[in-house]
Formats: C-alpha cells, structure tokens, sequence
C-alpha cells in the first residue's frame, strides 16, 4: 500500500494547473445513460472514482474509451444489464447516481445500496422518495435497490435536507420524464450547476439550477455533447490551505475563482493574500496565519470539504479556533491524527476547539478519509522533520497527480510503494 513521506519547512513557490472536478465529473458521466449518441468529455481528472465509474458503466455495456489527456468519450449505444453491483459501489458512493438515469432510460435498474461512510450516514432515502414521486416502484431485498417505472412522470418534489447526489440523481431522471418536474429545497453547489450545463447541451430544459428550485421539463430523447468538466473547487482551496499553512507564493490557473468564494474570505481572514483573475488566483502568505473560526453549510455557505484543511492552517495559527461540522457527524477523525503531529486540538460533540502552537512534529499518521488525507498533506508541509501518511488510495480517489504538484513547488515530498 502506497505512503506518502513529506519533509517539511520549505514555504511553497510556483504556478499549478488546478485538475477538473470530480465531484462534478461522477454525476457527468452518468448523463451518458440517457442517450444512445456519444457523450465527449474534457477536462476530466486522472482519478480512481473516475475509473470505478467507467467500470461500472461499461459493465452495463456503455462503450468508455481510454482516458487521455483530460478527454473521455462514452455512448451508451445499448444498455445489456441496468445492475450496478455491490463490490464497485461500495468503493465510491457517487456510483448510486446511475439509479435516475437507468429508471429514466431503460424502467428498471438494480442498484447495491452504498453500505456505510467513514464520515458518517449518508442515506439515499431523499433519492428514492423522489424516483417513487415520479412513478417508480422501488423495493430493498438483499442489499439491493430493485427499481421499475413503466414511464417516469415529472412531480413536484421537495427535499427534506439538502442533498448534492440527490439533486443530480433526480435531475437526471427528469430529463426524460414525461411532463414537468419541479425540485426543491435542491442544492445550489457549482457542480450541479455544470451538470445541468452538460445536459442541456444534450437537449434537456433545465432551469433554475444553481437555485433551490430547479425546473425540468422532460423531453423524448436526448441527444450526445461536448462537455468541459469545470475546475475542482476543492483542490484549488487544498493549494490555498496549504500556501496559509506553509507561507509562500503560488498561482494556481484553470481555476473557477467565482466557485470557492467562502473558502477564499475565511483564508483573506487568517491573513493570505489572495488576488483573481478569470481563470486563476494567486495566494501569498508571509508569516504565521491567523486563527479563524467556522461552521461547514450547504453551498454557498463553508464547504465541508474544506474543514478538513482549515482546521489543519488552524493547528499552526495565532489564536483559538472553533469549528463546527454541520454536515456529517464523524467528519473529525483527522483531528487524531493532527494531534499525533502535536496539535492542540478538543473536540466536543460537533465542534472542535483548535488552539495553534509554534510547530509540529514530523510523524507517521492514517488517512481516515479523502478530505482528511489532505489535511494531514498540509499539516505535513509545516511539520519539522518527515511526515509518513498511510492509506493515501484516499487522496488518489480525489486528487490528480497530488505529490507532482506539490514537488512543482518546492515540497520535499515522495511516494513510497
């Protein structure tokens, strides 16, 4: 199993080339479901989710050619088996978005439920409720969704709690319902946003995504696209994270500045210089950061992608910070880890009090998770001495060509098989 060693004390310098996003390029690719034409995709990220979902898609018989130079073509000519199994699913969670398109597409789709998350419940009972909405008979026997629809019909369906997956689920079963489909309470974040771009250039009449109200109306058939997945908001704010940890100067282009605003004015908060442009930013950080405290929130608000990696800058800052986890009940357990690094960190129920300390201590740590994976990379960064972090198949799921970046810009750091 690969680790990564990481030398820290070196400030970064540099320019890096922020990847597509993953979270947008999962849901994107199941959009191919709905049309026998080919789907052309740029800018997607050389990751392990990104090849778990091709997998799952060409054992359902969609033709997924080789990925190259940020580009994949799918078309799903005809689909031989509407199943997506338990061993491929139960790696990536995205994976239950085929659900809506296979009902939309074909009537009937078996689609292993996902099992548990090391962050926390994440249940698809918001999925269902809203395919069984539009018509759908679904029916949970040994582990699996066993889902029918003779024809999806559009409804008006209102989400209990926010869910990303579930809004992309339910917009993509939609598009092909028969009259209109009216989502609310649905999720804002840019990713879905790039979704409902990709298909309505395959011909869906879509609006109002990147609201909480999103209008579909269905249509017969959709047609093949091009599409470029837009830039990976979480890996720009990792860079960013990572410049107010370990000081320095970095531009990061092929970014969606617009896309990271929350994120971007807590780090102006702790002290970084941050200017933008269309397509780039550029973070400058002299010094220790300052402390700054947070509560994670449906998009616009902090993402909770990006608590992992604050509350790392937080370990090494000025002053105390309190972090509040709103989103997902277990997302804490890199806190462990930092600790074993030498940081102050208490943690009471959903909230963790950081108090920052002068240094770190080079150690060898777990990653937990993906986000947690990368903020034991950032505490690395600033730690004396080396920093062995175990389990990162974590970071390769959402981080393209991570210690190549990282290397670019001065980081001493390795991987070790």
């Amino acid at each position: 199993m690969d680790k990564l060693l990481i030398t820290g004390g070196r400030p970064l310098a540099g320019e890096v080339r922020v990847s597509g996003a993953k979270n947008a390029a999962l849901p994107i690719m199941c959009a191919a479901l709905l049309t026998e034409q080919s789907l052309r995709l740029d800018n997607v990220p050389r990751l392990m989710d990104v090849r778990t979902m091709g997998k799952i898609l060409a054992l359902m018989g969609v033709e997924v050619g080789a990925q190259d130079n940020g580009h994949l073509e799918l078309r799903a000519r005809e689909i031989k088996d509407p199943t997506a199994g338990y061993e491929l699913v139960k790696t990536m969670r995205a994976s239950v978005m085929v659900l809506g398109p296979l009902l939309a597409r074909c009537g009937r789709a078996k689609v292993s439920l996902p099992g548990g998350c090391g962050i926390g419940a994440r249940p698809v009972d918001q999925h269902i409720k809203g395919l069984q909405a539009m018509g759908a008979e679904i029916v949970l026997e040994h582990g699996y969704m066993n889902a029918s629809a003779k024809k999806l019909k559009g409804a008006r369906i209102v989400m209990d709690v926010v869910t990303v997956t579930g809004t992309e689920n339910l917009l993509l079963a939609a598009t092909l319902a028969e009259g209109v489909t009216l989502l609310e309470n649905a999720a804002r974040e840019p990713e879905v946003v790039d979704l409902a771009n990709c298909l309505k250039a395959m011909g869906a009449k879509i609006e109002g995504a990147g609201t909480q109200t999103i209008h579909i109306e269905g249509v017969r058939t959709l047609s093949g696209a091009a599409h470029r997945v837009m830039p990976d908001r979480i890996e720009t704010g990792t860079f960013l994270a990572a410049v107010a940890a370990a000081g320095g100067k970095v531009k990061l282009t092929g970014a969606a500045p617009d896309s990271l605003a929350s994120t971007v004015e807590k780090l102006k908060e702790a002290g970084v210089k941050i200017t933008a442009g269309g397509d780039w930013l550029e973070a400058e950080m002299t010094g220790r950061p300052r402390s700054v405290s947070l509560t994670t929130a449906p998009y616009p608000g902090f993402a909770t992608d990006m608590q992992a990696q604050l509350m790392a800058m937080n370990c090494v800052a000025k002053g105390k910070a309190e972090i509040t986890e709103t989103i997902f009940e277990n997302r804490f357990m890199h806190a462990l880890e930092l600790q074993r690094l030498g940081a102050d960190i208490q943690i009471h129920g959903n909230t963790a009090m950081v108090t920052g300390v002068d240094k770190l201590q080079g150690a060898t740590v777990m990653a937990t998770d993906l986000r947690a994976s990368a903020s034991l990379v950032v505490a690395g960064l600033v730690a004396q001495g080396e920093t062995l972090i175990d389990r990162i198949y974590h970071l390769d799921r959402g981080y393209e060509s991570l210690e190549k970046k990282l290397s670019g810009l001065g980081v001493r750091i390795a991987r070790i098989k």
